[in-house]
């Protein structure tokens, strides 16, 4: 007998659902009054943004640092400093890459259309980089200054568009890394340099934006790479990863409609009509009616520099704690409380998902002895035959006694 494999998904367990939606649901209004906390705690100590302090935003740090107040405030501060220090707002609205055409030919890489769930996909052909003709096209400044313009483009663009167009919040991007014979020969010294450089800028200043990481074309040789490589990403990060070899498509099938999934990852769009998937930038945050709802919700344009935006943060700060602190204050105490109430929401969840594979198991066991009992039933059914053939001598001398 063929044996057939059982996955998570396909066991459907209507009470453990239901608590599990429940669970979600209490753990989004966890997450709201975490936000809010973390909101008047930044508030209190005169250090809430005007531009960076939207719920999104300040969500992202504090799942980065496990919704730990103190910690996820320092995170914060340190993200604001380092937009202040690299002039992130001056990059974002006026840093021109002129040699964007000819770096993609050298390092293929770019958005293009949705996942199932809405999100934005990016794609990195990294098989296909050739290092020695991307140096002499740019420089590690200039292309780190060119992905921070896109992960800014990103979050005030391409996730808008996307929750828009899907009609639910989108804050996170499917990746996808095409890794065909890519190896250790290929980390070099500038690659090495250009790999920490972007993996920090993300870690610590646009965290909690990647959904999930598909790295696919995985040989041997990636593989020895890839335990060097996972050594500088952190725990949180690792867990979105899943690193497939050749057969990755039904993977990402599962995930993305082939229609969206470019032909040289086994879909059936081309963009042939703009250069190719890579150069296209296809998606809802192109479409003009979508911007022009995105521009009429958020303020582009004329906003104060971000030397200006701290010193008014910490003056408007000041008079709104006057004013609202006695509405406003949540206790430390309470802090503590949310905090620990999101945690053991997570808890919850991570022991219903453990519930869950251990039936995925006992229903695989309980295939495997029905399986070996099966040969064995017409033994038995002799075997009790030929018991109650032996009864009867022993039913009748009894009869006799009676």
């Amino acid at each position: 007998m063929q044996e057939t494999e059982v996955s998570v998904r396909d066991i459907h367990i209507s009470d453990g659902s239901e608590e599990e939606d429940s669970m979600h649901e209490q753990q989004n209004s966890n997450n709201e009054q975490m936000v809010e906390a973390f909101r008047n705690l930044l508030l209190l100590h005169g250090q809430l943004p005007a531009k960076h302090g939207d719920s999104n935003t300040l969500l992202r740090f504090l799942k980065m640092r496990d919704f730990d107040l103190g910690k996820a405030k320092d995170a914060f501060l340190s993200y604001m400093k380092w937009r202040v220090d690299s002039k992130v707002d001056l990059i974002s609205k006026e840093f021109k890459y002129e040699e964007y055409g000819e770096v993609k030919k050298h390092y293929p890489h770019g958005f293009h259309k949705v996942d199932k769930s809405g999100r934005p996909i990016y794609i990195e052909r990294l098989g296909m980089v050739d290092l020695n003709a991307f140096s002499k096209a740019t420089t590690i400044e200039r292309y780190v200054k060119y992905h921070i313009k896109e992960q800014e483009k990103t979050l005030s663009l391409r996730y808008p568009a996307c929750s828009i167009a899907s009609e639910k919040h989108v804050s996170s991007t499917t990746t996808i890394l095409d890794v065909s014979g890519l190896g250790m020969s290929n980390f070099s010294k500038s690659a090495r340099s250009l790999f920490m450089e972007i993996q920090k800028i993300d870690s610590n200043y646009y965290p909690e934006t990647l959904h999930r990481l598909f790295v696919v074309n995985a040989n041997s040789g990636f593989r020895m790479l890839w335990l060097a490589l996972k050594t500088f990403l952190d725990a949180r990060t690792l867990a979105k990863v899943q690193v497939l070899g050749p057969n990755y498509l039904g993977e990402l099938l599962e995930a993305i409609d082939p229609s969206n999934l470019p032909t040289f990852l086994g879909g059936n769009c081309t963009c042939s009509d703009r250069g190719g998937c890579l150069f296209s930038d296809e998606g809802p945050w192109n479409d003009p009616n979508i911007k022009a709802k995105i521009q009429e919700t958020f303020t582009m344009g004329d906003a104060d520099s971000e030397e200006h935006t701290m010193d008014k943060v910490s003056e408007n700060a000041s008079t709104n704690q006057k004013e609202d602190s006695g509405k406003n204050m949540i206790t430390l105490k309470k802090y503590a409380s949310l905090r620990d109430a999101v945690k053991e929401a997570q808890k919850r969840i991570e022991m219903l998902e453990m519930s869950l594979h251990e039936t995925k198991r006992a229903m695989n066991g309980l295939a495997e002895i029905i399986e070996t009992i099966k040969p064995n039933q017409t033994e038995t059914t002799n075997s009790q035959m030929q018991t109650g053939l032996d009864r009867k001598p022993i039913v009748r001398k009894m009869s006799g006694l009676s």
